[in-house]
């Protein structure tokens, strides 16, 4: 059989080479057709101005599926899972053309990487062509990647819950972040959950941005029985989790308009706060449809008009009582973190 020919997808004032253009990435759906590469690759250069705002010049982590995305694919948990058929590529690959740019970042344990650092949209659909669907960029800009520039706020729904919770929930942080002072940009996880990003002035350290979200989390848990900061999976019940060590470094979400790793393509999509209210269905949200949505207007797209003050959030870390939470496991031990022990597997002879 003879190859598919390449296929060219214009990017800004670039073409970019797709490679077999014609490999399905996603399988037809009861919404959707059946995804190509290269549809794939023209999706991202049609959103990749508005994709700017959220990768434009941080370092950021691939999230690569060279063979597409199919039920019962599995993503690798650490650069020895070799069988896994997804995995996360934090180190640009040789190879790369030069007008893609990347960002040296030092990771928790001291190690360093230069990463992928898109500077325009066709770093972005290079990317893509290189089998990437989510990205997963740092809440951190050049030249200054050690003081974060947004909050993020992952409002996780946890067993017996759902995107109708993670709705509610959003609404009451919403709620919470105006009576602050502080305007949040929602959007949908590409799955059944909510992220909300804030600008922040990149002054403080990512232990001080974390700290915010655990006390914006512990406020929402005042407010919301149905919401919760407790870290052990065993003590969430079914509530809304936010998570808030996705502030850590080196932990990232999927950036607004990436594509997630699901049936039918879904988009993590940045919404207003009235669209947000007003969906039924995350999985309306793909890249099917996705484009139209962008062209009636960006939601986001006064994100970068301000950079708000921690302060307020900090403040709640400080006036509201529980203390420091736990840290990731790899992580190393953090000042006055608890022991990393499941909470059914204390020996209270030890605690």
């Amino acid at each position: 059989m003879a190859k598919t020919p390449p296929a060219f997808v214009t990017a800004g004032d670039r073409e970019v080479r797709v490679s077999s253009p014609d490999r399905v990435v996603y399988e037809a759906t009861d919404r959707t057709p059946a995804i190509t590469k290269l549809q794939v690759c023209e999706y991202f250069a049609t959103v990749g101005e508005a994709m700017m705002s959220a990768v434009g010049e941080r370092p950021t982590t691939m999230e690569r599926w060279p063979d597409g995305w199919r039920e019962g694919m599995r993503l690798a948990v650490g650069p020895k899972d070799a069988d896994a058929d997804g995995f996360y590529q934090k180190r640009l690959p040789r190879g790369a053309p030069d007008f893609v740019e990347t960002a040296r970042i030092a990771f928790p344990s001291g190690r360093a990487a230069d990463e992928l650092c898109p500077t325009e949209p066709a770093a972005i659909v290079w990317a893509a062509q290189m089998g990437t669907l989510t990205f997963h960029p740092w809440p951190v800009r050049r030249p200054d990647v050690d003081h974060p520039d947004e909050l993020r706020i992952d409002l996780d729904p946890q067993p017996g819950t759902s995107f109708v919770d993670a709705q509610r929930v959003a609404a009451v942080a919403r709620e919470l972040l105006e009576e602050l002072g502080i305007r949040g940009y929602p959007k949908t996880s590409g799955n059944r959950g909510v992220h909300i990003y804030v600008r922040i002035a990149p002054e403080h350290s990512f232990e001080d941005v974390r700290h915010a979200a655990i006390g914006f989390g512990r406020e929402l848990e005042r407010r919301d029985g149905g919401v919760t900061t407790a870290w052990w999976k065993e003590e969430r019940g079914e509530r809304i989790f936010v998570d808030y060590n996705q502030n850590n470094r080196d932990r990232t979400i999927a950036s607004a308009w990436s594509l997630r790793a699901r049936p039918g393509a879904p988009v993590s999509t940045p919404m207003t706060w009235e669209q947000l209210a007003d969906l039924r269905d995350p999985r309306e949200l793909n890249l099917t449809t996705v484009p139209g949505l962008l062209a009636d207007g960006d939601a986001w797209a006064t994100i970068e008009d301000t950079a708000h003050s921690l302060q307020p959030l900090l403040d709640l870390w400080e006036t509201l009582p529980g203390g420091e939470l736990s840290f990731p496991p790899d992580y190393p031990k953090m000042p006055g973190e608890p022991p990393r022990v499941q909470p059914s597997r204390k020996n209270p002879l030890n605690w």
